[in-house]
């Protein structure tokens, strides 16, 4: 998988992000998306071609694995890699419909297109929003369908065409283990820091109005 529009997507966002969504940028890319490329894909390469039962019925070992692992650990991140990052497209494309929209009137309406303010605050406390809803989520998703944040050693199946109940073996779950902790972490660190950015955002704008008020009332 080609990872390069995510590359420059984020890259296009640090532009005009705060300084909290500048780490959230780097978070995402240095410890996420590098960890995926780099690491984490090369664990879950083979994980059903090493997921081995003790039995040699035909379709019993396809059954279990599938009953256990109903979608794979590594397509679910990346999946969720690339819809916590789209949000951030909503910043990029209202930046550009400002910049389009000097150019056709020919004239300065921005003192800055890419300065967080008016329509643009509201894209970027939205494309927040979304990320957080996204990250919990997946969060969820991945608890609900695999029972937990864990990788157990043996797993029991008794599913059909199994005759009985069968123990199969999961390869490398203590190193599968590790970066599940790791990625797990790194998303709740994520929600963290966009609800930082989120509540940042809100008291400096809602200051900066109240003191705005509070000058008229004083003229």
């Amino acid at each position: 998988m080609s990872w390069a529009f995510l590359r420059n997507l984020l890259s296009g966002v640090n532009k005009y992000s705060t300084g909290i969504g500048r780490i959230w940028v780097a978070v995402v890319f240095l410890f996420r998306l590098l960890v995926y490329v780099a690491a984490a894909e090369n664990i879950w390469k083979h994980e059903h071609d090493e997921f081995e039962c003790n039995i040699k019925q035909p379709g019993c070992e396809n059954v279990c694995f599938d009953h256990f692992f109903p979608v794979s650990h590594i397509r679910l991140w990346a999946l969720q890699l690339i819809m916590v990052s789209t949000p951030s497209l909503l910043v990029v494309f209202h930046v550009a419909y400002r910049e389009n929209r000097e150019k056709h009137h020919n004239q300065k309406l921005y003192k800055n297109p890419g300065k967080i303010d008016g329509g643009l605050l509201c894209t970027y406390l939205t494309s927040l929003i979304l990320k957080t809803g996204l990250e919990i989520f997946f969060l969820v998703l991945f608890y609900k369908l695999y029972n937990g944040f864990k990788i157990p050693h043996l797993v029991k199946c008794d599913l059909k065409p199994c005759p009985n109940t069968v123990d199969c073996y999961i390869s490398k779950p203590t190193e599968k283990m590790i970066f599940l902790y790791f990625l797990v972490s790194t998303s709740c660190l994520c929600i963290v820091l966009n609800l930082s950015e989120l509540s940042y955002l809100i008291f400096k704008y809602s200051l900066k109005c109240y003191l705005k008020r509070h000058v008229k009332k004083q003229q």
